[in-house]
């Protein structure tokens, strides 16, 4: 048995009970493996290997099945988020008009390439196709909250106001 656990409201159990309580919840196990990882991930931020594990024996399916449909779909993250997530778009608009300078920035500036998370747990950093701002290019996006016409001065002043 795994000693990950999770807490849910003020309770810490384990993550396997978890995987079987969010499978619980969807109609049928037969095709219940990507509904099951979105649980998992909204119930938790990412889906760790103790997770796969879990879902991997409830659904008895064999975890390189389940890796290998975390990683297909770009919508999974295997890597805790940080407490900021930075997403920078290079669509062909933003990377066209500086987006690439300031991923290469925030790579710079914060250690971390995309799709990893600092050490202290802070920030996560992550690539998008789009951010649905193409005229306001280049554009970011701060915890869902998104800028365009961002310069790297801009970027800065966005960082140093973050906890």
């Amino acid at each position: 048995m795994n000693q990950a656990a999770v807490t849910i409201m003020g309770l810490e159990i384990g993550i396997e009970e978890r995987v079987r309580q969010l499978l619980e919840c969807l109609p049928e196990k037969d095709g219940a493996l990507i509904p099951l990882l979105q649980r998992v991930q909204s119930d938790q931020g990412f889906i760790s290997p103790e997770a796969v594990k879990a879902v991997a024996e409830e659904l008895d399916v064999s975890e390189s099945i389940v890796y290998g449909v975390a990683t297909f779909y770009a919508e999974f993250k295997l890597v805790r988020p940080g407490k900021h997530h930075l997403k920078v778009c290079l669509g062909t608009s933003c990377y066209l008009r500086g987006g690439q300078s300031l991923l290469d920035h925030f790579s710079r500036k914060l250690g971390i390439r995309p799709g990893k998370t600092t050490e202290d747990g802070k920030f996560s950093l992550e690539t998008v196709a789009c951010l649905g701002c193409c005229s306001r290019s280049p554009a970011m996006a701060v915890d869902n909250v998104i800028y365009g016409g961002v310069s790297l001065d801009q970027t800065d002043s966005i960082l140093a106001g973050l906890d």
